[in-house]
């Protein structure tokens, strides 16, 4: 009986050390690769392309991996700028205790401080992709990092972040959201 029990013991350890979950990022907004909604997409007055109302969708994600301190989010079109690339996004010093950003708090710019995104603010800048351009994809890229949650100064670019997170990060997880007009 005891050489059972310990057998059953040794079988479900196995298996539950095999059954690591896999860090994710969703919305309960959007599927993955799904078309997003208009609410979405930028509102920038005297821009034909910027219909929307710049809401952020809501994200969460789980199973960060060990020894994560902070997080970082980037929101990036690589069609934009005619292949160029546009970043909508840049987010750090995300405490590792967070998990999720309800819906418009990334536009509120509350969690996260904030980079120099391309439209140049510091917040969320929802899709403006010019007519008649397709649709394009819009990369929601979250960074798990080994950097302390205050550690990275307010107004980094896309590009000055991904120097500095060089060596400090720890997996990355992602989402695909699309929209044209």
């Amino acid at each position: 009986m005891k050489k059972t029990l310990l057998c059953a013991s040794l079988l479900l350890a196995t298996a539950s050390a095999g059954a690591e979950q896999v860090f994710s990022l969703s919305s309960p907004d959007f599927s993955d690769n799904a078309l997003l909604a208009q609410q979405f997409a930028g509102a920038t007055a005297g821009n034909a392309s910027c219909t929307g109302k710049n809401v952020s969708p809501a994200l969460s994600w789980s199973s960060a991996p060990q020894g994560t301190k902070s997080f970082a989010l980037l929101v990036f079109d690589p069609e934009g700028a005619k292949g160029l690339g546009v970043s909508h996004l840049v987010a750090y010093n995300i405490p590792a205790e967070r998990n999720s950003f309800a819906q418009g708090e990334l536009t509120a710019g509350t969690g996260y401080t904030g980079g120099k995104n391309t439209p140049g603010n510091d917040r969320y800048h929802g899709p403006c992709p010019p007519a008649g351009s397709g649709a394009h994809h819009y990369v929601f890229t979250l960074i798990a990092t080994d950097l302390p949650a205050s550690g990275l100064q307010h107004g980094l670019t896309r590009e000055a972040l991904l120097e500095k997170l060089k060596g400090h990060t720890l997996g990355a997880a992602g989402i695909i959201g699309r929209y044209g007009n």
